[in-house]
C-alpha cells in the first residue's frame, strides 16, 4: 500500500471508529499529516479533553499518552507503539523524590511535563518548556527543586536569580549531547542565520543562541521573523517541518545528534494497524495515582492563568 493510500485508510477508519489522532511536533511529516491535533505534549493532552471523540490515539511517547489519560479519565487511550518511551522522563525515582522532600520540607518540587505519572504524583507543580519560568516565578517559595531536566532548570534559575533552585542530575540525552563545538561550527558554516535553541540543551549552547524557545516558541518565532536563515536547535523533525511550512527559507540542523529514537518508533503503519485491527496498548491508570498526578498539572493552569 502507498503511504497516500495508507493516509486516505486511516481517515476514513478514524471517522468510522470515532478516534482522534494527537500527534506530538516531532512526528513525521506524514503522521502529522492525519493527525486531528499537533503540537507539544502539554498541549495533546489539553486539546485531548475538549474533544468528542470517546477514542484516543496517542502518537508519541509514553508520558504524553498518560497526560492525555489523566486529564480524559473517561475517554480510551492509545499509545501507537509501545515501545515509545522517554529516558529523561525515566530517569528519576519517585522516591527519591520522596526522600528529598523529607529531607528539605521547605522546597517545592517543580516537575517538568517530560515525567512518568509516578513522577507527577509526589511533586507539587508541573510546567511545560514555554510556561517554566512564569509558573516558577509565580510559586510563593523562593525553594524550588526542578525536576527532571538539568538544563532547563538552570535555564530557569538563570532567569529567576532571586529563586534559589535547585537541579537533579537529569537531561535529554539528545538535546544534552550537543556540544558548544557544534553550535560555534554551526554559526560558523552558516554565518547568515540565527541560532534558535531549546532550553533542554547546555548551558554553553544556549549562550550561543539569538532566540531561546520550547518547540513551539521556536516555531512562532521563525513564522513572525523577516530572517531568512535558522540553524534549529531542536529535533531534526522540526528543522524538517520548518522547511516544509517555509520552502523559500533556508533551515540547518544544529546536530545530527538531535534525533529522539522513541518519537521515531512510532510510523504510520502503527497507526493504521491499530485503527485496522482495533488492537493497542490501552493506557490504564490507576484511580488514586492519577489523581495525584493531575494536581500539579492543575496548579500549572491555575498559575499560568494568572
Amino acid at each position: 500500500m502507498k503511504i497516500r493510500e495508507m493516509q486516505d485508510e486511516i481517515i476514513r477508519l478514524k471517522k468510522e471508529k470515532d478516534f482522534c489522532i494527537l500527534a506530538h511536533s516531532y512526528m513525521s511529516p506524514e503522521i502529522l499529516e492525519i493527525a486531528d491535533i499537533c503540537g507539544d505534549s502539554f498541549k495533546l493532552s489539553e486539546e485531548a479533553a475538549k474533544v468528542k471523540n470517546k477514542n484516543l490515539l496517542l502518537c508519541g511517547v509514553r508520558f504524553m499518552a498518560e497526560g492525555a489519560k489523566m486529564l480524559s479519565p473517561d475517554k480510551n487511550v492509545y499509545l501507537s507503539n509501545p515501545e515509545a518511551g522517554c529516558p529523561m522522563a525515566e530517569q528519576i525515582m519517585p522516591e527519591e523524590i520522596i526522600s528529598f522532600k523529607k529531607a528539605h520540607p521547605d522546597y517545592t518540587v517543580v516537575a517538568y511535563v517530560n515525567t512518568t505519572a509516578a513522577l507527577k504524583a509526589v511533586s507539587d507543580v508541573c510546567v511545560t518548556s514555554s510556561s517554566a519560568e512564569k509558573v516558577v516565578s509565580l510559586i510563593e517559595n523562593d525553594n524550588i527543586l526542578f525536576i527532571p531536566d538539568k538544563n532547563l532548570g538552570s535555564y530557569i534559575a538563570s532567569k529567576l536569580p532571586n529563586k534559589n533552585i535547585k537541579v537533579l542530575d537529569g537531561c535529554c540525552p539528545r538535546h544534552n549531547g550537543v556540544t558548544k563545538s557544534e553550535a560555534v561550527s554551526a554559526k560558523t558554516r552558516h554565518p547568515n542565520a540565527l541560532l534558535l535553541a531549546h532550553p533542554e540543551c547546555r548551558p554553553e549552547v544556549l549562550e550561543l543562541a539569538d532566540y531561546i524557545g520550547s518547540t513551539s516558541g521556536i516555531i512562532n518565532y521563525v513564522r513572525n521573523s523577516n530572517h531568512n536563515e535558522f540553524i534549529i536547535g531542536t529535533d531534526n523533525s522540526i528543522t524538517e517541518y520548518l522547511q516544509l511550512e517555509y520552502p523559500v527559507r533556508k533551515f540547518y540542523q544544529l546536530s545530527e545528534k538531535l534525533a529522539c529514537r522513541n518519537m521515531r518508533l512510532t510510523t504510520l503503519v502503527d497507526v493504521y494497524n491499530i485503527l485496522r485491527t482495533g488492537e493497542g496498548e490501552k493506557i490504564e491508570l490507576d484511580p488514586e495515582l492519577s489523581e495525584k498526578a493531575k494536581k500539579p498539572i492543575e496548579k500549572m493552569i491555575e498559575l499560568n492563568r494568572r
